[in-house]
Parts: C-alpha cells; structure tokens; sequence
C-alpha cells in the first residue's frame, strides 16, 4: 500500500540526511542499534508493557501511567520506546523503565521482528503514535493497545476523504482516552465507539513535578523578599523583545529569563537587551567565583548606575521548580513556534501570559476561558496585563487562583486509565 512506499522513502532520506544532520543521525543509529539493545536486555520469561512516546513532552504524559502501573502491576515489566533524539537521548537513563530505546522505523519486517521479540501483553501509544504496521500486527496478535492522551481535531489525515485507508489503523485500537468531547465527536462520525473522555495524562504530571521541586538556591537569593518577581519560561528573542522593554521601564520588578535556547550567542543577546541592569547567570551567581558574571559585569558589583535585577537561566531541568518564585509567570514561543508549556506554570497558582500561536493547544484555551491565562499579541498588550497585575492587587490574585485551580481541577486521567485497561 501507498503507507509502506512512503516509509521506505522516508527510511532512504533519513538514511541521507544524517551525513549532513546531527539529531537525525542520532536518530537513524539509535533506530539501527535497538534490535542489539532488545536482544541483550529482553527477558524471555517476562511479561511486558510497552509504552511508545514520540519525543520529551508525550514522554511526560506518559510517565505518570509508567510510574503508577509499576506500582499497582509489579508484574509487569516496562519496555519505553522514543522516536525523536530529543526525548531518548534526555531519558535513555529513566529508571521507570526496564528497557528504553528507539522505536525502529514502521516497516513490515522491522515491526514483525520488535513484536517478536518483545512479545508484548499490553501496549500504550502516547498522544499521536499510529504506526500502522505494528497497530495491525498487534491486533492480529490481540494484544490490548491505548492511545492515551490521544487529542483529534478535524484536519487531520483521518477525517478526509483521500485518508480512509489510512484512518484503518484506529481500528487497531483497543480504546481510546481522549482529552475532549470534540475528540470523542470525531471519532464517532468515524464509527470508533471505543472512547473515554479522561483528560490529559499531563495534569497529574505537573502536580508530581511540584511536589518533588526543587529548592533552588541561588534564584531563592536572587528573588529574596521582592514582592514582584516576573518569570519568563522557554522564551524566544520575540518574546523576550516584548517583556525586556517593559520592565526596562519598570525595574521595581525582578526577572527571571529562562530561555529556549540556551546557547553563548542567545544569552549574550539577552544580556546585551538588559544592558544596564544588574544581570548574573544562574550557574555563576556573583558570589561563585571572581568572574562569575554576565558579559555586562566583570566581577562582583553591579555596573555604575544599574536599575533592576535579572536572572538568566543558563542550563536545562529547573523551569517547572523555578514558576514557584513568579508572581506573573509568562510561557515563550507564542510568537512563532508554538507556545511551550503552560500547565507546569499554572500548577503553581500564577497567572499565564503568553502569545498568539496557542490555538491547537487545549489548555491555553481553557486557561483564557478561565481568566488563569492571559493571551497578547504585542507589547501593548502585555503591558496593559501587566500595569493591571501591579496595581489590583485583587485581580492578581484571583488570576493566579483560577490558574491553579484549573490544574487541580484536570487531574486523574492517569487512575482512569488504569482501571479501565485489560491489566
């Protein structure tokens, strides 16, 4: 069929494309090498369950049913597979797994022989996961399969007339746990039944992450007893264009800028943005070392004349601890990417501002209908939220409570889940 000419040319491009690129050549060695992994490391005798997530944030989802069936099924042991580097290569070590590795790419043989191997008695697809030949091949083989945290929208390939053959594959599917009734709605014009409306996976994530957060020395030094504390979280230059000239009026607040992109190039450009501010880098607090200072400070006094204080973030893994210090927390990528996630600052009980591109992300609309997010389209915007926020003190603090309560609100799915699957 058309789907296997397409993987068999895509498999010839990745093979290409990784003379010339880093992450897919990661990607294609990790795919070639899984089998070895799978051959050294697969217990015979054992009885497995198999999650697959895409990348980092369907992993995320997928962590709190990995971590409660372990829990609930000791029985079982966990086979996590990744098809993106940027989720194997940052949790290749999760000891929430007895196995992890790549998920070859979704040719007939390669999924016949993973199958062979693995032999697995339950399998969850995280999110967006519908690779078709392992999805018929497990259905022949009846094994149970969930598509967890699984969210439909009306453009997808499923839901037009030249994807009918392809849409087969949700068929393969024992069940699906959707997060929304136009999800279910989708599916049902479809004629797929099998379907549950148990939310998002990633809620109960984020109120796990806050309970185990981390206290952060060096930014609790930093924020001390300011009253206002403004926390950036996986910004871009666009979003940072918008919120460095507003508090370069306002340096009463303080600002912690946890960028996207962590490179020299970027930071110094953050820096150079904050030029006459009192900056430091996390990793080199002014009291480290004698150099421990941003390119604006060489040594530990601030700069003839600075106003305000900013904190720049220069490495990964600190973010979702760090949303606890915010009073008015902001979430990048709303300016072109995409915006990154929102609900690990909301679970913290602040107010959400982020920018225009967030319509296919569910809880970004549902934090605007609840007035826990707050959505700009420019500078003129955001400060307008921001003048509010400072001077009502009220209307902060009821933001904040409806961010929080939205996440509370949201959680669960991952017990759901569970005592409804074939275990």
């Amino acid at each position: 069929m058309l789907y296997n000419l397409i993987i068999y040319l895509y498999l010839l491009g990745v093979a290409v494309y990784s003379l010339f690129n880093e992450k897919v050549r990661k990607m294609w060695r990790g795919e070639r090498a899984a089998f070895g992994v799978l051959r050294e490391k697969v217990d015979p005798t054992a009885r497995y369950a198999w999650f697959h997530a895409a990348s980092l944030g369907e992993f995320e989802q997928g962590r709190p049913l990995m971590e409660q069936l372990r829990r609930d099924h000791p029985e079982y042991k966990i086979l996590l597979t990744f098809f993106s580097p940027s989720g194997y290569e940052v949790r290749k070590d999760y000891e929430g797994a007895d196995i992890v590795c790549y998920l070859p790419l979704d040719t007939i043989t390669n999924a016949r022989r993973f199958l062979r191997l693995i032999r697995p008695e339950v399998a969850f697809f995280i999110k967006y996961e519908f690779w078709y030949n392992y999805l018929h091949i497990l259905k022949h083989r009846r094994v149970p399969v969930y598509s967890v945290s699984s969210i439909f929208r009306p453009d997808q390939v499923f839901f037009k007339w030249y994807g009918r053959q392809y849409g087969r594959v949700l068929n393969c599917f024992t069940h699906f746990f959707v997060q929304n009734e136009v999800s279910r709605e989708l599916l049902a014009k479809i004629g797929i039944t099998c379907v549950t409306i148990t939310g998002d996976t990633r809620f109960d994530r984020v109120l796990q992450i806050k309970e185990q957060a981390k206290q952060l020395t060096v930014v609790e030094q930093f924020a001390g007893d300011a009253p206002k504390v403004f926390v950036a979280g996986s910004s871009w230059p666009p979003d940072e264009d918008i919120f460095i000239k507003y508090f370069c009026e306002h340096p009463e607040w303080k600002l912690i800028i946890a960028p996207h992109v962590i490179g020299e190039d970027h930071l110094q450009q953050i820096e150079r943005k904050l030029e006459g501010w009192n900056v430091q880098r996390y990793t080199a607090p002014p009291s480290a070392s004698e150099g421990a200072t941003s390119v604006l400070q060489q040594g530990n006094e601030a700069p003839s004349g600075a106003v305000g204080g900013a904190l720049i973030i220069d490495c990964f893994g600190l973010l979702s601890s760090i949303y606890r210090y915010a009073t008015v927390c902001y979430v990048g990528g709303g300016f072109g990417v995409s915006i990154h996630n929102t609900v690990e600052a909301a679970v913290w009980g602040r107010p959400v501002i982020f920018g225009p591109e967030n319509e296919k992300f569910q809880e970004a609309q549902e934090l605007k209908q609840c007035g826990g997010g707050l959505e700009i389209s420019g500078y003129d915007d955001f400060a307008r939220i921001m003048d509010r926020f400072a001077a009502d003190a009220t209307a902060l603090q009821q933001a904040g409570k409806a961010a929080g309560d939205y996440v509370m609100g949201k959680a669960g799915a991952t017990t759901k889940i569970l005592a409804a699957a074939q275990l």
